[in-house]
């Protein structure tokens, strides 16, 4: 994960490309120690902003509060890219929310190391032991804790079994020549093979991501971001590979406009049965349902296909959970929150309402949809795990993976270019 001190010079140039003034900033933290009515105000702030998770995530809050009296939960919820921009801001104001989500990797590290964030080893004893030990990898550095997970999970494809039988596709494909195969028949029959939000560009950053491991092994992505070098020839042929894929035409109309959760979004284009696949995390199909109808049985998840001659195998893996930090100095009613929200009771709520997987090993019994148990099993046979690189690299660098991915999609950088503006920032970051 990065390792680079945080760069508060860097943090607020990102802040001002943004358009986050300072002005823009909200008070957060600091104001939790209760006023004379002797009740504390937790402010936490997270990007649950469809549903069911926005529901349920309020009615968790106001039953901490009716568990604990003198305690109020201020809920303060962001759409992805909203959020990722404010906290940028946030961070480089040196004021972080008493509770933030929080995907962990180098993101989280550097906030860590600018002294932002509470160690929690200590304080989350023994119960946040007890957590899935896969869950809790992107919040440890040095072997001390600073996060807790409430998911976890992987990046696949999600796809609409009736356009697969439409399009005569008996099987989903396993390598790279069967998943361009089956985009072929899926054009072939006038159904548009996949969605994607690329004006929110982290979408279109899954596929070079995994492309990339399956060419060249899933810890070269980690050993390239320590090198500072992604222009190895493995790096260069995933974006050969994508820009492949991208030559099919495979996109629905106006992909590059198209955000991920709203109503003519990428989720709502496959759960209206517009488009026959998506390549997204295990979230899927409640976003599906949320912005769009839903499929119902006719949705299925197959993982990413394995590359002809790659290193990488078809069982490592690509994806990350969501946690919990807290601003250092952050209120003990904070550290309950946490452990309420960690609990097996919770977890069990979490599992059945919104479809997360679960982090506490006595919640998996509440698993019922097939496509999360079929998440579920890929996790468990995984040979290899790789955070997303927009979480697993420093801000900087994993901004750029996201910047370049885009613009090899919109046809206005090459595979050489991307890996050479990657390599170029990451070097500019030590």
């Amino acid at each position: 994960m990065g390792d680079p001190a945080l760069s508060r010079r860097g943090f607020l140039a990102a802040s001002a490309a943004a358009g986050l003034g300072m002005t823009a900033l909200t008070a957060c933290g600091g104001d939790s120690d209760g006023g004379s009515s002797g009740t504390t105000t937790i402010e936490w702030w997270n990007i649950s902003t469809t549903e069911p998770s926005k529901t349920v995530w309020a009615a968790l809050a106001r039953k901490f509060e009716a568990q604990n009296p003198k305690v109020k939960i201020k809920i303060v919820q962001m759409e992805n890219d909203a959020y990722k921009s404010k906290m940028t801001a946030l961070t480089a104001s040196g004021k972080l929310p008493d509770i933030f989500h929080t995907w962990g990797g180098g993101v989280l590290k550097q906030q860590v190391d600018a002294g932002l964030v509470e160690n929690l080893t200590d304080s989350t004893k023994p119960w946040g032991e007890a957590l899935l030990p896969v869950a809790k990898e992107p919040y440890l550095f040095d072997d001390q804790v600073y996060g807790i997970p409430f998911d976890i999970g992987m990046i696949g494809f999600w796809y609409n079994k009736a356009l697969f039988k439409k399009a005569g596709i008996a099987e989903p494909p396993t390598t790279w020549d069967g998943f361009l195969d089956a985009v072929r028949k899926l054009k072939a029959a006038e159904v548009t093979p996949l969605a994607l939000a690329g004006k929110e560009k982290w979408p279109g950053m899954y596929y070079w991501a995994y492309l990339a491991m399956r060419t060249a092994g899933a810890e070269a992505l980690q050993k390239a971001y320590d090198d500072k070098d992604f222009t190895g020839a493995p790096f260069v042929e995933a974006g050969d590979h994508l820009k492949e894929l991208v030559g099919l035409q495979p996109f629905q109309k106006g992909f590059l406009g198209a955000a991920y959760s709203t109503p003519t979004g990428q989720a709502a284009s496959v759960g209206n049965g517009k488009a026959a696949m998506e390549l997204m995390g295990q979230w899927a199909p409640t976003v599906q349902a949320d912005a769009g109808k839903g499929l119902g049985k006719d949705l299925g998840f197959f993982p990413f296909p394995a590359v002809e001659g790659g290193k990488g195998s078809i069982t490592e893996v690509f994806g990350g959970g969501g946690g919990h930090a807290l601003r250092r100095g952050a209120p003990q009613e904070a550290v309950d929150f946490l452990k309420f929200f960690a609990s097996e009771a919770t977890d069990l709520e979490l599992v059945k309402k919104t479809g997360v997987l679960p982090v506490v090993p006595a919640a998996e019994k509440a698993i019922a949809d097939p496509n999360i148990k079929a998440v579920q099993a890929q996790l468990k046979a995984a040979t290899g795990f790789q955070l997303y690189l927009d979480q697993a690299y420093a801000p900087a660098v994993g901004q750029e993976v996201n910047d370049s991915v885009a613009a090899l999609i919109a046809g206005s950088k090459s595979p050489g270019q991307v890996a050479q503006s990657i390599t170029k920032t990451a070097k500019e970051e030590q």
